[in-house]
């Protein structure tokens, strides 16, 4: 029996020096036998189906990820706008998840340590409820921002963090002024952040989203007053 080899060069590579084609016999109809080639398919056609498949499979991956999940946790604008089902969501739109997350991260260590550090008992109240208010907010900023593809830091701002050091050297009065200071000049920056985003965002999710963050931050704000600590640099 003969053997035929014909090289393979598929996509410009030489996949394998030769294939090699089997001779197979065939037996006709009424008894008579007949050999026919049949060509084995090669590495090289093998490897192109392959790669054509996980192509494909990334293509899908792509089309059913969530909107903005390559976001930059920082809510930086290189992250763009992106169609989502609840309308575009902008850099801005995930800027806002991203600085009320941090907000939480820091506002609810201070609130547990107005408890331990704080002379005022009004202090310690307020301290106490923005805490316990920010446990609900923090919960729904991450259900808005798992659903739109959002990712979120696990962590203070660096600035948040220095107001947390200042706050832990500090006890009785001085504690007090400070932590109603500093709460209540954070809370005047991130109103403006969530008023600018409630105006402007196509997002139906953000637009529901910063409405409800401005109750809170108004609230808070309240609170804040409500000692009778807030200075007009608080204000600022």
């Amino acid at each position: 029996m003969g053997v035929t080899y014909y090289p393979s060069t598929r996509a410009g590579l030489v996949t394998e020096p030769f294939r090699k084609e089997a001779e197979v016999p065939l037996r006709k109809p009424y008894g008579s036998a007949e050999t026919r080639t049949f060509r084995r398919p090669g590495r090289g056609r093998l490897l192109l189906v392959v790669a054509a498949a996980a192509a494909a499979l990334a293509a899908v991956v792509v089309v059913l990820s969530p909107a903005g999940a390559v976001a930059p946790a920082d809510g930086a604008s290189k992250g763009g706008t992106v169609g989502t089902r609840w309308g575009r969501l902008s850099a801005l739109d995930r800027q806002l998840l991203v600085k009320v997350r941090q907000a939480g991260l820091w506002e609810m260590p201070a609130g547990q340590q107005a408890q331990q550090r704080a002379s005022s008992a009004r202090v310690k109240e307020v301290g106490d409820m923005i805490m316990q208010q920010h446990m609900t907010l923090d919960a729904d900023t991450r259900v808005t921002a798992q659903k739109l593809g959002v990712l979120l830091p696990n962590e203070p701002g660096n600035g948040q963090k220095a107001w947390l050091r200042e706050m832990s050297g500090k006890f009785g009065a001085d504690f007090d002024r400070t932590f109603v200071h500093r709460l209540r000049e954070a809370h005047g920056q991130v109103f403006t952040v969530i008023a600018k985003v409630r105006a402007q965002t196509e997002n139906s999710e953000i637009r529901a989203f910063a409405e409800r963050c401005l109750k809170f931050v108004n609230t808070h704000m309240t609170l804040l007053e409500s000692t009778g600590l807030v200075t007009r640099q608080a204000l600022s």
